[in-house]
């Protein structure tokens, strides 16, 4: 084949994908969870799909006995041998995860005796949870500032039913989740105490938090707001305005946080937002509260 015809081959590949993405993108205000998929999981989720009541079953129960925690099951997805299993967590501490249930393709078989989950993603998912309880008054005053910012209708976050069925991220709003590293010490004793025994006094748990050992280096409050309009590209305006008023506040959580103001549209299938045009201030620029 000559270079002539290999780049106008290129040239159709690149416009399908551009193709293909248009037609994944939806408002971000419509999107509730609906075509999330991830690779190589369109049999599985078949096969997932007829075995829906012993899934959900395994996963209630996984959750119980390993994580102390009840949860409700909002969403299975397929996958490459197996099926993604999205839950929150009833009550507090606060947070959304997901386990796997490995699926045999050729006998159409669940194996939800072999249902596993990534720790450090669950464990890291409750410490969030355990964050926002026991520091609940710093999050408080976060919580009501970027509420206050989406109030004029200018710019919007994910609905909740996008976070119960295809979050999976730990604590997440509307507008943030919270993640962190593995070297995050700080809570550690806290969440120790709670495996431990779940029903202990969100005072004891907030005395377990070890501040010695914080860094901000360490702890993650990522933002994340749409515009509200399908029309509109980021605002640069509306943007620095949250970026400014974020370093200059006080007596919210301590942290590293980072800001992205995207579009109005979100990949349904990734259920990401940020695209080339977002406007980002983050890694290695976080506003850093400590």
């Amino acid at each position: 084949m000559n270079s002539t015809n290999n780049n106008q081959d290129t040239e159709k590949t690149k416009e399908t994908q551009a193709a293909a993405s248009e037609e994944t993108m939806v408002s971000v205000q419509d999107y509730t969870g609906e075509g999330y998929a991830l690779p190589y999981g369109k049999e599985t989720d078949k096969i997932a799909d007829d075995h829906l009541a012993q899934i959900e079953e395994a996963a209630l129960n996984f959750f119980k006995e390993k994580y102390k925690t009840d949860v409700t099951v909002h969403n299975v997805v397929g996958a490459k041998d197996g099926a993604t299993v999205f839950v929150e967590s009833k009550g507090e501490p606060h947070f959304y995860t997901y386990a796997v249930v490995p699926i045999d393709e050729l006998e159409k078989k669940v194996m939800t005796e072999k249902i596993w989950a990534d720790e450090f993603q669950v464990e890291n998912a409750i410490k969030g949870g355990l964050y926002h309880m026991i520091f609940n008054e710093e999050f408080k005053k976060l919580d009501n500032y970027l509420e206050s910012v989406a109030a004029d209708g200018q710019v919007t976050g994910k609905t909740k039913e996008a976070l119960q069925n295809v979050g999976g991220q730990g604590f997440m709003a509307p507008y943030y989740f919270i993640s962190m590293t593995d070297e995050e010490l700080a809570i550690k004793p806290v969440y120790d105490l709670f495996i431990n025994n779940p029903d202990e006094s969100v005072k004891n748990l907030r005395n377990a938090y070890d501040e010695t050992q914080f860094n901000p280096e360490n702890f993650f409050i990522n933002i994340q707001y749409f515009m509200a309009d399908e029309e509109s590209e980021p605002n640069k305006e509306i943007f620095n305005g949250i970026v400014k008023e974020l370093e200059e506040m006080t007596s919210i959580p301590n942290g590293s946080y980072s800001v992205f103001l995207n579009d109005n549209f979100i990949d349904k299938k990734s259920a990401d937002g940020t695209k080339d045009n977002s406007l980002e201030q983050s890694f290695p620029d976080y506003i850093i509260k400590d």
